[in-house]
């Protein structure tokens, strides 16, 4: 093993946007089952120091494949686009509108009191998200054009973080 390899490559998998969950699932386990503390208990500092930078490396790699939009700006950085989301916030008034008007319905919705209306903004941004996902397939695995995929990706950063507004609305309206 190459302690210098990509995330893709710790695993075996294709340097992808579209990969096997499953697959990402069963070959961390494999790895750790390998490198894991434990199995260095009795070994010596280097190797137990080894050891635990390797599970790290493993874990920090499984959390930046296992999620679609962590996966989507390491491809990025690998191709060596950064998605500059700390400098570049410039977004398409349209695109800001519709934050807005999001944002409004969530406002409105929690004030009111109405979680059906949460729940159905949470499904149709949910349906956005997922159309927007597949055109970042798209976009990095097929057509490898990382200036729009950059920009889909600083997007998608934004209706996350909406989507994490719409969830905590809900739990708020629960508590009650």
């Amino acid at each position: 093993m190459d302690f210098n390899a990509d995330h893709f490559t710790l695993f075996g998998l294709p340097r992808a946007f579209r990969i096997d969950a499953n697959t990402l699932d069963v070959r961390y386990r494999e790895l750790q089952a390998t490198v894991h503390p434990d199995r260095f208990a009795q070994a010596s500092d280097a190797e137990r120091r080894r050891s635990m930078q390797w599970a790290t490396k493993a874990n920090e790699a499984y959390q930046a494949l296992k999620k679609p939009l962590e996966r989507a700006k390491y491809l990025l950085h690998l191709a060596g686009h950064d998605v500059g989301a700390e400098n570049n916030t410039a977004m398409p008034v349209e695109f800001l509108m519709e934050q807005m008007e999001w944002r409004e319905g969530v406002a409105e919705a929690r004030a009111a009191g109405d979680h059906h209306e949460l729940e159905h903004l949470h499904h149709r941004l949910g349906e956005q998200m997922r159309a927007s996902y597949d055109e970042l397939a798209i976009l990095l695995d097929d057509s490898t054009d990382f200036a729009v995929a950059s920009d889909r990706v600083r997007r998608l950063m934004f209706l996350e973080k909406l989507l994490f507004e719409i969830d905590d609305a809900i739990v708020a309206l629960e508590e009650q």
